[in-house]
């Protein structure tokens, strides 16, 4: 079965035979980027946003690797089974040091790692979930999708804790975007997602759905939200490459509008559902 093989440095192998060094600059200090790629029935999907995003992030924290999409779609084809909804997962580190030392030299080997998971969906999707509001506390560099992520998983970890399914982040008193997620709201029947800034991840479904509204003649910006326009929104959305759009409708435990998905949320979802299957 493919998802039991992986590649790591050149090679495709099972799961269980995949090793790296404990000298990974990867294990020892976070040192490394990813993507999350989805994948319907064998095909990529947004795969150059997903490419040119991993680019920007190698670039960020200064690894040369100079794949172009045409090579990184012939190293992951093999992971793919055309028949199932999958995600990739891309991971490269800086490579293995000679000793354990927070420096780094220039001509260091990256470590490329990839697998291939089955998308799980998401269970009663129209019945909405619950988000938790917490303080941002991570670091300045949010727009590089780095594999140090200690931060978001204590974050989400706190929100699951105590029955919700996503922790909504704050700083300064406005939204960044969710521990795993970008976030949407209807505020005064406009659609509006806080503008990309070093706090913020650059999604790739949330690009996705600043066009797919663009291009129907939906009110959509890209503005900063405070909290409380959050607690008075009318929908709030989060969005990612796996779980695609989900609709919050508990907020601190009180109800978004009437605790009810909205209808926004029914008419981009069912637009995004077409978007995957043009694309």
């Amino acid at each position: 079965m493919k998802n039991n093989i992986v590649y790591l440095n050149g090679d495709y192998l099972s799961l269980g035979d995949a090793k790296i060094s404990v000298l990974d600059r990867g294990f020892l200090f976070g040192d490394g980027v990813y993507e999350v790629i989805p994948c319907y029935k064998g095909k990529l999907f947004e795969f150059d946003a997903h490419i040119t995003r991993l680019k920007h992030s190698l670039v960020e924290i200064s690894i040369d690797y100079a794949y172009t999409v045409e090579q990184w779609r012939q190293l992951l084809q093999p992971l793919i089974d055309n028949s199932r909804n999958q995600y990739i997962y891309l991971h490269l580190t800086r490579g293995v040091g000679i000793k354990r030392d927070h420096a780094f030299s220039k001509d260091m080997i990256p470590t490329v790692f990839a697998m291939c998971s089955n998308i799980i969906p998401v269970n009663n999707l129209e019945q909405g979930i619950k988000g938790l509001t917490l303080d941002d506390n991570r670091w300045r560099l949010c727009h590089v999708k780095s594999t140090a992520l200690l931060a978001n998983v204590l974050l989400k970890q706190q929100a699951i804790e105590i029955d919700n399914s996503e922790a909504i982040l704050i700083k300064d008193g406005y939204v960044t975007e969710g521990a795993a997620s970008n976030l949407f709201a209807v505020i005064d029947g406009v659609l509006m997602t806080p503008p990309l800034t070093h706090s913020i991840l650059a999604g790739i479904t949330r690009q996705v759905i600043l066009k797919i509204a663009r291009a129907n003649n939906i009110d959509v910006v890209e503005q900063e939200i405070s909290i409380e326009e959050l607690k008075n929104a009318q929908e709030i959305w989060l969005t990612s490459s796996t779980r695609e759009i989900l609709a919050v409708v508990k907020l601190n435990g009180t109800n978004v509008a009437d605790g009810k998905v909205g209808q926004l949320w029914y008419t981009l979802n069912r637009l995004y559902q077409n978007y995957k299957i043009s694309n």
